[in-house]
Order: structure tokens, then C-alpha cells, then sequence
């Protein structure tokens, strides 16, 4: 299955009076590289940082920046390309009309535009730190969200006025790969996905426990993107410190057996189960009822196996399709092969770990192997990108298997 999902989209790609627009030249150039039709409509204020004329080269077409132009209203009307959009996009977005869209204001090109239109928006803020903390904007934000509008980013960092904090226009490549989201195909529609997620924790005492590194994140965004690509998803956690997922069946839990039983008691029905949690391989035979006090040089304690969740999937007859994840430090492609016969599963995504690499990190790359001896190698990108590639692999083998 093809990766193209921002393919032939039309996006108007709305530009506002922020330092931060000399990014929205190179945004245009990675829309036009990944297939889409651009259509820049600017604010009076952007054309006073970045002339019309650099957009219009770039995107192919020409810059609509006045409400009245007989040019506009004969060919297109201003209506008519809020018809014409699979998508606004508005990169930078500046306080001034982020203020407009959250009070339906409409007294320019863009903001009519805005009010006009039934398809998604996007808004990536670009402004200084004190503007974006200002309460009123924040205010305004919340407005937007709760009408469904997307927020991408802003980041943190140096900006031009000297000062460094929030405000920052997200870098064009991960405006790209947010708005892809908003076109991933249903190709999960009506499937019932469930995904292990993040470390478990096995108690010593009442005070300390044997758990992992692992965030979470690989599993929560698999969870997302399968929710966003249709599925109807059942997300079983671990301790994690990440933002729940609005729509899902969340279940949350500590320990290995903890998370066996919970998949086990709710993995009927489900279509494809995808093991991404670091559970813990032993646990305490017996935990202390209170907690150990530091008086030998030494302690032993003694380990006992937990149950292995994903072998135990993979015995049922139920569940057409199973994935599982292996963590490794050394001879990551022979390690996961040896792990994808053993559990006897149907894919292993395959993954290193050590210092800067895997649990952490917002980036990752895999390498995915089958039981029906296919290797893909997914390379580096942050891990949204790499859920979306991932589950699309499993699809087209889902598909395959039930044929």
C-alpha cells in the first residue's frame, strides 16, 4: 500500500504577518513534492516580510490576498476556494488571526475564507513567547480545539526578537507529517485492534519496584494512528506519563499479570493484536509487605517467570494476526527472527535500544519481519511516521492472511 496520502489534496496554504514565515517557502515546496496543489492566500501584513511574488514561483499559482478582486470573484470567488480545499492550512498563524477565527471574524481574504469553509483547518502558531502566553490567546486556542481545528506545534527555542520559549513555527516537515493525518485511509474501518503499550512495574516492596525505560510512545502512537485510520482500538497501558487518547477503550494497568489478564479477558473479537509493551520478563516470587531497610552488604531476591502475553495470544484461533516488538542491544535482525519463531507470531518489528536510541526518543526505526520470511526496513522518522508505516504493512498482510 502506498504511503501517498497527501497525493492530489488541494490545500490553501493561508500565510500571515509573522518573522516565521520565510518557513512557508520551503513548507510549499515539500507540499508540491508530495503531490499536492497549493493555493497561498496571504494577509495585507505577510506581504510586508515576504513578497507575493516568491509564493506564486514556488506554488505555481497565483497569491489571492484581497477580499474584492474581480480577478477572484470571476474566476473563483472567495466562497469557492473554501469549496475548492481538501484543507486551510495556516502557516505562520499570528495572534491577529488566530483572534479572528476563534470570534468568527471575517474581514479579510483569510479569515472569510476560514468561516466559509467545512473542511478541516490546521493553524501552526508562529509569534513571540509572551503573545502565545498571553491569557487571551490561549483563550482563543482553547476555542479552536474545541471546534476541532488542529494545533501543530508551536516549539520552543531561540526566537528573532531574542528571547527563547514557545512560539516557535513548527519546522516544515513536521507541519507535512501532521497534516497527513488528516487524510490516512480508512483502511481499518470497523476492526477491532488491540495494542500493548509502555514498561509494567513488578513491586520489591511498598516502596520500590523492577520495571524498564520504556515511554510508551511507540504504542500510543500506534494506537492513534490506527484509531485515526478507522479501528476501533483497545489500548492496554502500563505506567506512562503521556496524554490519554480521546476515543479509545483505555485500560490501565501495572504489572505483567496485571496486563495478561486484561488482554486476556478482553481480546475476544479482536482482529489484530499488537504487542508494543516492555513487559517484564520476572518478577519478585514474593514481594516484601514493607519495605527492605539497607543493613547487609547484599541482598537476594528471588525472580520467577511472568506469563508471556504475546505467545498466549498467538495460541488462540481467534485472532487472525499477531505482532510483536523486540527490543535489542546487539544482532537486532537474528534476535527478533528468533523471537518471531519462538512466540510462533505473525510479524516482528524489531527495534535497537541503548543511549539515544528506542525508549525515549521521539524517533525510531524498525525492521518488520514475517513468518512468511518478508524483511522491511522502516528507517529513522519520528514515531507517528513510523506507526503510520507500520500499520499499513500490517494491513496489507491482514488482508493476505484472511483471504
Amino acid at each position: 500500500m502506498k504511503l501517498d496520502s497527501l497525493y492530489s489534496k488541494k490545500i490553501v496554504l493561508g500565510v500571515t504577518g509573522s518573522i516565521a514565515i520565510y518557513k512557508s517557502a520551503e513548507l510549499i515546496r515539500l507540499l508540491k513534492k508530495a503531490g499536492c496543489e497549493v493555493q497561498v492566500v496571504a494577509t495585507k501584513s505577510s506581504k510586508e516580510f515576504i513578497a507575493p511574488l516568491t509564493f506564486q514561483t514556488l506554488s505555481g499559482r497565483q497569491v489571492y490576498d484581497e477580499m474584492f478582486n474581480d480577478n477572484i470573484e470571476f474566476k473563483i470567488g472567495h466562497i469557492s476556494i473554501a469549496r475548492w480545499a481538501d484543507l486551510i492550512l495556516i502557516a505562520p498563524a499570528s495572534a491577529n488571526i488566530i483572534a479572528k477565527m476563534a470570534n468568527g471574524i471575517a474581514d479579510d481574504l483569510l479569515s472569510t475564507i476560514c468561516l466559509a469553509s467545512k473542511v478541516p483547518i490546521a493553524v501552526a502558531p508562529g509569534m513571540n513567547e509572551t503573545m502565545w502566553e498571553n491569557p487571551a490567546t490561549q483563550e482563543n486556542i482553547s476555542k479552536l480545539l474545541n471546534r476541532g481545528v488542529k494545533l501543530i506545534g508551536p516549539n520552543s527555542g531561540f526566537q528573532a526578537c531574542g528571547e527563547i520559549g514557545n512560539g516557535r513555527m513548527s519546522e516544515p516537515k513536521e507541519i507535512i507529517e501532521a497534516i497527513e493525518i488528516f487524510f490516512l485511509p480508512q483502511i481499518f474501518k470497523d476492526k477491532k485492534i488491540m495494542i500493548t503499550a509502555g514498561p509494567t512495574i513488578e513491586p520489591i516492596d511498598p516502596a520500590r519496584y523492577i520495571s524498564n525505560y520504556s515511554s510508551g510512545k511507540m504504542g500510543y502512537a500506534i494506537a492513534d494512528i490506527a484509531q485515526k485510520m478507522g479501528a476501533v482500538v483497545t489500548l492496554v497501558s502500563g505506567p506512562v506519563h503521556l496524554e490519554p487518547i480521546q476515543g479509545l477503550n483505555l485500560i490501565k494497568v501495572k504489572t505483567a499479570n496485571e496486563m495478561y489478564h486484561a488482554v486476556k479477558d478482553n481480546i475476544e473479537g479482536i482482529d489484530i493484536f499488537i504487542g508494543a509493551a516492555a513487559v517484564a520478563d520476572y518478577r519478585l516470587e514474593q514481594p516484601f509487605t514493607e519495605k527492605i531497610k539497607k543493613s547487609e552488604d547484599s541482598l537476594t531476591l528471588k525472580l520467577v517467570k511472568n506469563p508471556d502475553i504475546i505467545s498466549s495470544v498467538s495460541k488462540l484461533n481467534n485472532v487472525p494476526v499477531v505482532v510483536g516488538f523486540s527490543a535489542e542491544t546487539t544482532n537486532l535482525e537474528e534476535n527478533a527472527l528468533m523471537k518471531l519463531n519462538a512466540k510462533k507470531i505473525d510479524i516482528i518489528a524489531g527495534n535497537l535500544v541503548g543511549e539515544n536510541k528506542g525508549f525515549n526518543s521521539e524517533e525510531n526505526e524498525l525492521i518488520l519481519l514475517t513468518k512468511n520470511g518478508a524483511k522491511v526496513k522502516l528507517g529513522l522518522k519520528p514515531k507517528k511516521m513510523l506507526a503510520k508505516e507500520l500499520l499499513f504493512f500490517v494491513c496489507d498482510y491482514y488482508k493476505e492472511k484472511i483471504k
